[in-house]
């Protein structure tokens, strides 16, 4: 009879660690490295079929704990136009559910998948040890740091607008959620940005990514501010940007926190400001909160390429998860 400890590490299959790997935030992500990825979601913008199927054979798992219209259908529709297979996974499937431990299921999902894209809504922290304990590459499709996948789009509807974006200047107005931390470490690597977060008192961006978002954007000669007041807002403009105020998967401490939003509301005379600049918004939207219809509706509105945006740039994200991102 054979001796199965002889066996034992076949056996044992994937190690309990190994290096993280995949898209956690784009502040890890060289400069150079990110023009690619944008580069590459206009590219497929402008032709889906500019690829020869790179995820042919390979299984991708795609978590979402959270609500999702436009991320989880881009990613899911990514897979399958590059030719691998989604396995989709919502809120109440898999047994962390009842308690298995991330580690755990990170070592499981690992032995099955080779890639996982994953929306939680909770700690970045917990992507990074999906991608440990499982040994392969994890997506953040939104953690409640970062939603770095919204910045890749965002980044390529504004090249696509712009071209260059060297020296684009960007004022975003509303919370400093997730989606503006990715935003802020985005053009952080554009030469000559020049960023204004416009937030209200006590919504701003988180401490530690602003400071980083501002050390990176130095190097590249760019500039992030924050201000607290739209009067306070630059004469000159390309582009403003808003979200919705509530933040899937968070609440807010303060009952009345509307009132402190109400002043960072988006409508026609506050675009009038900035007669020739475009807006952004990355949906959904509550007319009549964040944003006026007239604005989100109107003829200066690229949020619905922003939208259509969402799937190309995924599949460029999910190029470069596996290794086959061109060029």
């Amino acid at each position: 009879m054979r001796d199965p400890a002889a066996d034992l590490p076949a056996l044992l299959g994937a190690p309990a660690l190994a290096p993280e790997r995949g898209l956690f935030t784009l502040a890890e992500m060289a400069p150079e490295r990110l023009h690619r990825l944008v580069a590459r979601s206009v590219r497929l913008f402008r032709d889906r079929g500019a690829h020869d199927r790179p995820l042919r054979d390979r299984v991708v798992g795609v978590l979402f704990t959270r609500t999702s219209t436009r991320t989880r259908t881009a990613f899911q529709s990514a897979t399958v136009r590059l030719g691998g297979t989604p396995v989709a996974y919502g809120p109440g499937d898999l047994q962390l559910n009842t308690g298995e431990s991330v580690a755990d299921t990170g070592r499981v999902l690992g032995a099955m998948l080779d890639l996982l894209v994953a929306r939680t809504a909770g700690p970045l922290a917990e992507l990074r040890e999906l991608s440990r304990a499982g040994g392969l590459p994890v997506v953040n499709a939104m953690a409640a740091e970062e939603h770095p996948t919204q910045g890749v789009c965002d980044l390529a509807v504004l090249s696509l607008a712009f071209g260059d974006l060297s020296g684009i200047r960007l004022l975003y107005v509303g919370e400093g959620n997730n989606t503006a931390t990715a935003l802020a470490h985005g053009l952080a690597a554009v030469s000559g940005a020049e960023v204004t977060f416009a937030t209200p008192p006590g919504y701003g961006l988180p401490a530690g990514a602003l400071a980083t978002a501002r050390a990176n954007a130095k190097a590249a000669g760019a500039r992030i501010e924050e201000i607290h007041a739209l009067a306070d807002a630059p004469a000159e403009v390309d582009v403003v940007y808003t979200t919705r105020w509530q933040t899937t998967g968070t609440s807010k401490p303060d009952p009345s926190w509307r009132e402190a939003f109400r002043p960072f509301h988006v409508d026609g005379p506050l675009l009038a400001r900035w007669p020739r600049a475009l807006f952004l918004h990355d949906l959904p939207a509550h007319r009549g909160d964040e944003v006026a219809g007239e604005v989100l509706d109107g003829p200066r509105s690229l949020a619905w390429t922003q939208a259509a945006m969402k799937l190309p740039s995924a599949m460029a994200v999910l190029e470069q998860a596996t290794g086959s991102l061109p060029g």
